[in-house]
């Protein structure tokens, strides 16, 4: 309980921890969910922030808080990650392959390749798919959770369904 003058929990204005300006959206208070998946879009991890975070400040945020355990990478068996440009710094390609990825990512400033011959699977589009499953949960697509933990239990239980959904095809 309360005293005088104390508040349990976030200030009315403030509408939740793990908000911030949206940047896109008239300066609304937002969450944004950053998705680790797998090649098929299977989601493996996740982190919340403000929503006027950078990307490349949760990207090793992302990988510390998997929910699926990663085999270790052996030398027949390499594991590769793909990011794109917004994740082009030396701190986020030096935790990557300390943790033993191989590191796909594009130079910043660079025009981007474009091969004639399509020969492998198409990769960024995937994280994008997720983030799209996820939207049609209503619960996620507004927040209306005022505490992020709740939020976050919320986006498990999404990525819970997702995967239960893909394995019954």
């Amino acid at each position: 309980m309360a005293g005088a003058g104390q508040r349990d929990g976030p200030i009315p204005r403030q509408r939740g921890d793990l908000t911030g300006k949206n940047p896109t959206d008239r300066s609304k208070l937002g969450t944004k969910r950053h998705n680790h998946v797998e090649g098929r879009g299977m989601p493996i991890g996740n982190a919340l922030s403000g929503a006027n975070r950078h990307d490349c400040k949760m990207a090793v945020a992302v990988l510390r808080r998997p929910v699926v355990r990663r085999p270790k990478p052996t030398r027949k068996r390499r594991q590769h990650i793909g990011l794109d440009k917004g994740y082009d710094y030396p701190f986020i390609r030096t935790a990557l392959k300390r943790r033993g990825y191989d590191v796909h990512i594009p130079k910043r400033g660079g025009s981007p390749v474009v091969s004639p011959v399509m020969c492998h699977r198409a990769r960024r589009w995937v994280v994008e798919r997720t983030g799209r499953w996820q939207n049609l949960f209503r619960r996620l697509k507004t927040r209306y959770e005022v505490y992020s933990a709740n939020y976050e239990g919320f986006v498990h239980l999404a990525n819970a369904i997702i995967c239960f959904r893909s394995c019954r095809r």
